[in-house]
């Protein structure tokens, strides 16, 4: 009784769920956004392609694996992982703006509402840019610096045992000395 009670109730919730309306998205897989002048989006999202805002997005703007360029305004966040943001004079994003392993670059009275980060990238802004929160940037020689040491260890580690092999076993004669 109480298992058929629940797949009622379960199948209530189903027809009385509100379908989700994403029309004023735009998510693209491998086709560039353009968000033209006086026009409006909510969300941005790409991957594997590029956005090009000059009117207004609503919402955030996400990219993977792509470029951001940002000649109007952005409410929300701006997010981009491989890629780079630029952002013409007088453009606003609302909230924070973040790069991962890519460039930022920004040019006069551009505001930042929050926070401006960059992990593993750089970037380039006048001092005219506004940010309203922290302003961080991990560079990316933080990332290689370790991988650099390693791969020493690594080096060191294989000299040291291809020069023990060659004290433990010497040529034999006949063995030309400039292999040796």
């Amino acid at each position: 009784m109480l298992q058929r009670l629940f797949a009622v109730i379960l199948l209530g919730a189903a027809f009385a769920a509100v379908p989700a309306h994403a029309d004023r998205d735009r998510v693209h897989f491998f086709s560039n956004i353009h968000v033209a002048p006086g026009a409006a989006v909510h969300d941005a999202i790409c991957f594997f392609c590029s956005v090009n805002v000059e009117g207004e997005v609503e919402g955030d703007v996400v990219v993977f694996f792509g470029s951001v360029h940002l000649a109007g305004k952005a409410d929300h966040d701006v997010v981009n992982f491989l890629g780079t943001v630029s952002a013409e004079d007088n453009a606003q994003i609302g909230q924070d703006l973040v790069s991962i392993f890519g460039a930022i670059r920004l040019r006069e009275n551009v505001s930042v509402g929050k926070d401006l980060v960059a992990v593993f990238g750089m970037v380039r802004a006048p001092g005219s840019v506004s940010v309203g929160g922290d302003r961080v940037t991990i560079p990316a020689f933080i990332l290689l610096l370790p991988l650099l040491l390693v791969a020493l260890v690594v080096i060191l580690i294989v000299s040291a045992i291809r020069l023990s092999r060659r004290r433990r076993f010497p040529p034999g004669p006949g063995y030309p000395p400039w292999l040796g």
